[in-house]
């Protein structure tokens, strides 16, 4: 297998832009209609997907050490879109049939061959990790709808609870999806683990969002949703070891941290804690009634709100991290951002700028409320919307 051979014809069909991944799904469906079910009804989303992760793939085919991991988490994450073993020939026919019609003349028996066994290693170690994974967790998890509050026009709080046991640890997401919509979309439950194994979902509908909407337009107390299994360490509380905390949250961004600060209650540890909430006004502070109640309940912890930050008009409004660096020097403490991309890259650009080392500051990678931990690892530095899925898939 060729390395330097794969990523040059890889180079040549990605030129080709939105026609490939068209291509693509039109041979496989055209071929195999069975696997039209496993996708989404618009399928605008799985462009950049397919892409994004076929370039990845590509870009370290040479390095198997950064790859098998990648391919693991996908194999195991693709169960809850019930592939299994047989779906893979499929996908490799249409693959190459792919290649091969972008290629035109540059295809040849040579190529043919390093492609086909590139994607037989990426097929093998992505079934392998999917039937390990089995032993573990189911491909998801039934819940039923046991609250749903619209705290806003476009936000609720849902609290579910699922069949049997999720196992999760503060500050990991899981996949949701509506049993209406083939899309996945990723949340941190905003609870540290509970006996009755319940989780706090705060939901906001994203525009074109068909996971997002259906949670918070189109969903009641009674109904069931599916959830996948927990991925994520980057938010984990491990992380700042014994340290105290600034917390700097803005939107639903907050509901990993409210996990985050039942967890040091949990702990009865001594850290300081300081959360500093930001908002465009007090119409988005949602839940300014359970984090009042945690301030009052926990001495060690202090609440600032921050209204008026819009990062979309800077130097006309204060943001949250501006606020807390105004009020004070944090550089002995741990800091967890959450919120929008355009939130977080700001906060992390003004820590770093105050003197935080990389080390001190967690937050998830851009786009990663959408994606899981596999999705994560190919779309670094990247955005995306909310239509919900997994690499290949």
């Amino acid at each position: 297998m060729d390395a330097a051979r794969l990523k040059q014809s890889w180079s040549v069909v990605a030129g080709h832009g939105d026609q490939v991944p068209l291509y693509f799904y039109s041979t496989l469906f055209l071929a195999h209609p069975e696997t039209r079910q496993m996708f989404p009804t618009n399928m605008a989303g799985q462009r950049d997907r397919l892409v994004t992760a076929l370039g990845h793939i590509v870009s370290n085919v040479d390095q198997v050490e950064h790859l098998v991991g990648f391919l693991q988490d996908l194999g195991a994450d693709h169960r809850k879109f019930a592939v299994r073993a047989e779906h893979y020939p499929a996908v490799g026919e249409a693959l190459l049939a792919t290649l091969q019609h972008f290629l035109a003349e540059q295809w040849t028996d040579e190529l043919a061959s390093d492609w086909a066994a590139a994607y037989g290693l990426v097929s093998q170690v992505m079934t392998e990790a999917a039937q390990a994974a089995e032993a573990v967790n189911p491909p998801w998890w039934v819940a039923e709808i046991v609250a749903h509050e619209r705290r806003a026009f476009d936000v609720a709080v849902l609290t579910v609870r699922p069949q049997y046991l999720l196992p999760f640890t503060p500050g990991q997401s899981i996949g949701v999806s509506h049993p209406a919509v083939r899309s996945w979309r990723y949340y941190s439950p905003a609870n540290a683990p509970r006996a009755d194994g319940t989780l706090e979902l705060h939901v906001r509908a994203a525009p074109g969002g068909a996971v997002s909407s259906r949670l918070v337009y189109g969903s009641a107390v009674g109904d069931r949703i599916h959830l996948a299994a927990p991925v994520g360490d980057r938010l984990g509380l491990w992380s700042a070891g014994s340290s105290d905390l600034l917390l700097v949250v803005a939107g639903t961004g907050w509901a990993p941290v409210k996990a985050l600060v039942e967890q040091v209650a949990a702990e009865g540890s001594r850290r300081r804690v300081d959360l500093y909430v930001g908002a465009r006004s007090r119409s988005e502070l949602y839940d300014s009634e359970a984090i009042d109640k945690l301030a009052s309940s926990y001495p060690w912890l202090t609440v600032t709100y921050v209204v008026g930050a819009d990062v979309h008009r800077p130097g006309e409004f204060v943001h949250a991290v501006d606020r807390a660096l105004a009020d004070g020097d944090w550089r002995s403490r741990h800091v967890f951002v959450c919120g929008s991309d355009e939130m977080v890259s700001h906060a992390v650009q003004r820590l770093a700028q105050a003197g935080f080392h990389a080390g001190q500051v967690h937050h998830e990678g851009l786009g990663a409320q959408w994606y899981g931990a596999a999705w994560r690892t190919a779309v670094q530095g990247t955005t995306a919307g909310d239509t919900s899925g997994g690499g290949l898939r």
